[in-house]
């Protein structure tokens, strides 16, 4: 039931709120698929090709709710850690735990803080305007960064870890910021009238 005395704030506009048991586990295990589908496509971009990943780590965050948008990157890390292919680059037979472990392992963590942290905010209806889901969007993609980055920089130290693993993707992953921001709102409030 509606409450029509409710703040803004505290309307939900995610699936993770409104869906029963099955629909939620079928919303977790298709965003584990579509994480996978996109760690697999590359888009010519410059100066390094891009993946989708991270636009659909911060879309399953902002339109699953905290709930499916973590559960979908727990799944799809659990699916990676046991040796399938879900990652960028890894071969049929998938290399398991030793990827988790290289240098990208950070990212990969950086996935659930951000589903977490997008998907909490989204909850509370925080990405119903443009500007309020762009704010969502870049509070994810730092999300994704920050253990990103200061994981790669064990491995290469601190200013080759930014040279590398923050500005060739900064330019795409601005964009993908932008596009989740005016993707959500037009989809949390279609989500909303249901």
């Amino acid at each position: 039931m509606h409450n029509a005395n409710a703040s803004p704030a505290r309307q939900t506009s995610t699936l993770g709120r409104t869906a029963s048991w099955g629909m939620t586990l079928a919303l977790i295990v298709a965003g584990a698929l579509l994480l996978t589908l996109s760690a697999k496509i590359k888009v010519p971009f410059w100066p390094v090709p891009m993946t989708m990943q991270p636009l659909a780590v911060l879309m399953l965050g902002m339109i699953g709710g905290a709930r499916i948008g973590t559960a979908a990157v727990l799944l799809y890390l659990a699916e990676g850690a046991v040796g399938l292919p879900v990652f960028t680059d890894t071969p049929l037979k998938g290399i398991g735990l030793a990827y988790m472990m290289g240098t990208t392992g950070g990212y990969l963590a950086g996935f659930v803080l951000a589903a977490a942290a997008t998907g909490i905010l989204a909850d509370r209806g925080y990405v119903r305007t443009i500007p309020s889901a762009f704010a969502v969007a870049a509070l994810g993609m730092a999300c994704i960064y920050a253990p990103g980055i200061a994981w790669l920089a064990q491995f290469i130290g601190a200013d080759k870890a930014i040279t590398f693993g923050f500005w060739p993707f900064a330019l795409g992953d601005a964009l993908k910021i932008a596009l989740a921001a005016i993707a959500v709102p037009s989809i949390a409030g279609a989500l909303a009238k249901r």
